[in-house]
């Protein structure tokens, strides 16, 4: 007996018993880790999630940490849900979500830096495929069933997929050109040349060929059809301190049937508009330049006055809701951490406030 106590106690004191030990230690950790990563802060996604109501927003996340996400907001009942995508499919978007786009009941999620696109059902947010191969994918308009067109940062070339198939099939040069924001207006479809350029290029859909370009103010990027037909531009400028004329941010409205430029208005110097935005109506232009702007079609000037100022907010991105014209402004806060988006009426009267995920891109309204 005395000998099996002596035997126990030089076991728990020997070389052996500390490497169990020390083994039983890391298993604990890791079990720990698991758990803890089990328990990562994704609200839960319930099956029977209301989508028919309210709006996706699509979330950057920060260049190269692959924490882009998507969110639902619903309108009727205020709430929101982050980190859909993830929590529905199990798997990140990846890296810099830059748009959204709908087509018959799936929900496009353009993914710029990862270099492709994913596609989900529109009501659940469940996978279904994807488009992959892609340099740096923006935006993505459809065209018909069969045809839809794939804008590109750094590749010269607009891609075209079939969108029920997601297959590549074909390619449009656009000769040293790249391609932003797009908008159609007959079968010629208007795409901007934004980073480092100052072309409207003008493509014609039934051909899938470049067949004109119209010179605008610098880095032009947002693009909207107002109610008489005509075509508006908004050009960033150079991010530099110039004054410059043709490197100035400006806002331009273009004849589509004649591919001319019918007026230009300038921003001062040193100012940065983004966003560009039109009512359900098409007869009211709304943009970003620090604090948020509003702009009837018929106009001679730019505003003088912001319709909801920043206040100390630094606004992110802008959308106008399609129907009821409902005002949504995003507030990237330091661009690191969960935005606050805020939802006005068509007074400008502020109706709710919600948090999202980092650097809200984009809105789509459902």
């Amino acid at each position: 007996m005395a000998a099996n106590a002596r035997s126990f106690l030089q076991f728990f004191g020997s070389n052996q018993f500390q490497r169990m030990m020390q083994k039983i230690f890391k298993i604990a950790i890791l079990l720990f880790l698991v758990v803890a990563c089990a328990d990562e802060p994704v609200e839960t996604v319930f099956f029977d999630l209301d989508t028919e109501n309210g709006v996706y927003v699509s979330c950057e996340g920060n260049f190269m940490y692959g924490n882009g996400s998507l969110s639902f907001y619903n309108t009727e009942t205020k709430k929101v849900t982050n980190q859909l995508f993830y929590a529905r499919n199990n798997a990140p978007l990846g890296d810099v979500v830059q748009s959204l786009s709908m087509f018959q009941d799936l929900l496009f999620v353009v993914v710029n830096n990862s270099g492709k696109i994913y596609i989900a059902d529109a009501e659940t947010a469940e996978y279904r495929g994807s488009v992959t191969g892609l340099t740096s994918p923006r935006y993505i308009h459809f065209l018909s069933e069969e045809k839809a067109y794939i804008s590109d940062l750094y590749s010269n070339e607009i891609t075209i997929i079939h969108p029920a198939t997601f297959e590549i099939t074909g390619k449009i040069d656009l000769e040293g050109h790249t391609s932003e924001q797009m908008v159609q207006v007959g079968k010629y479809l208007f795409v901007t040349s934004w980073s480092d350029d100052e072309y409207v290029l003008i493509i014609d859909s039934e051909t899938d060929e470049l067949i004109h370009k119209i010179k605008v103010p610098y880095q032009p990027k947002d693009l909207e059809v107002d109610a008489n037909g005509k075509i508006w531009v908004l050009s960033e400028g150079s991010y530099e301190d110039t004054n410059e004329q043709g490197r100035m941010p400006a806002l331009v409205r273009i004849d589509p049937q004649t591919f001319t430029i019918e007026q230009i208005y300038r921003f001062e110097a040193g100012q940065n508009p983004s966003s560009l935005e039109i009512n359900s109506t098409g007869e009211t232009l709304y943009f970003l330049n620090g604090s948020v702007w509003k702009m009837n079609i018929e106009s001679r000037f730019l505003p003088d006055s912001a319709l909801v100022p920043s206040s100390g907010n630094l606004f992110y991105n802008l959308a106008v809701h399609p129907e009821d014209d409902e005002i949504y402004i995003t507030d990237a806060i330091d661009y690191t951490q969960n935005a606050m988006i805020y939802r006005y009426s068509i007074k400008a009267e502020l109706i709710d406030s919600f948090r999202v995920g980092i650097n809200p891109s984009d809105f789509l309204f459902r």
